[in-house]
């Protein structure tokens, strides 16, 4: 469900969830009109559990959150929404009697590449966030254990790494997709960062927390995601989908200081194995998608100037 916020003390201003040129964006006409959104606080309990209730929600898989230059900007927001805001998931699944969350941690959880002698980190590598985003996450891992020992609700909580695809225009590793998006408008554009992630295609990852929230498991759970591309893949793979693009999207020699790579055995041990989509099927995907936005000006130059300038 969606979250209002006050403004961060920066010019970063966090974004109204979903809004009508990005629904319409990641889905047909006919799926924008069968949504059913409830535009409330994500900490206003009673009008979540009476539309919950309302509604006859069976599922809840929570994705609300501020990202990390929003949580770098003003902190206090983005305990509230992402910390509380998860307290009160956990709680309304209670309430609702439920018995189970799922929900977005990250990678950001883990600290930085120097602090670990393994180069891909077991599940059980020690975390060590080096930011408030991180430090946020792990305090919902933790939240998660004590909400199943103290009131038996279970979760699955999923840490993708490095989501590419349509609607991913904001946070430090969104500069890929911004790269597509570049290139579907005919911009020049450069990834100020190198090196392999564990870049995962949205559509997958939407996969993975369906699985999830379907997915009988006790406890409080929390998986990696699997899948490592480098950045000079998915130019390469920008460049063979869009010629025209050819020199003038280009990537930098700097290394993100987190690790590039985590163990995905786990999950696929406990929910099985998915398929992949191509890299190159991804890059079409979302290139095709921006375009088509673009000539049914769903999305200006506005948007552009605003999200290539980051």
């Amino acid at each position: 469900m969606p979250q209002r916020t006050g403004s961060p003390k920066s010019s970063r201003t966090p974004p109204r969830w979903l809004p009508p040129k990005v629904r319409s964006l990641l889905l047909l006409a006919a799926e924008v009109e069968r949504l059913d959104v409830v535009d409330a606080d994500i900490n206003d309990l009673e009008l979540l559990e009476e539309a919950a209730r309302r509604r006859g929600v069976t599922h809840i898989i929570h994705l609300a959150a501020l990202q990390f230059p929003f949580c770098a900007a003003d902190p206090i927001a983005g305990a509230r929404v992402n910390v509380q805001g998860t307290l009160t998931m956990f709680e309304l699944c209670r309430r609702l009697d439920i018995g189970r969350l799922v929900y977005a941690s990250s990678a950001a959880v883990y600290g930085p590449r120097t602090h670990y002698s393994d180069e891909v980190l077991a599940a059980d590598a020690e975390l060590y966030p080096t930011s408030h985003y991180g430090v946020f996450k792990v305090a919902n891992e933790q939240a998660a254990r004590v909400a199943w020992e103290s009131h038996g609700v279970a979760s699955v909580g999923l840490r993708p790494h490095s989501v590419y695809g349509p609607g991913r225009d904001q946070g430090v590793t969104s500069k890929p997709t911004l790269a597509m998006i570049a290139a579907a408008s005919g911009r020049p554009y450069r990834v100020d960062f190198g090196g392999a992630y564990q870049f995962q295609f949205a559509d997958d990852v939407a996969g993975w927390f369906i699985a999830a929230a379907r997915a009988e498991l006790p406890g409080a759970t929390v998986f990696s995601l699997p899948r490592t591309i480098g950045v000079s893949e998915i130019v390469a793979a920008i460049e063979e989908v869009e010629p025209a693009s050819r020199g003038q999207i280009t990537f930098g020699e700097r290394v993100l200081p987190f690790p590039s790579a985590f163990d995905g055995r786990p999950v696929e041990a406990a929910m099985g194995a998915r398929p992949e989509t191509a890299l190159a099927d991804g890059v079409g995907h979302t290139i095709a998608c921006y375009r088509r936005a673009l000539t049914q000006h769903k999305l200006d130059d506005a948007f552009l100037d605003r999200v290539l300038a980051a």
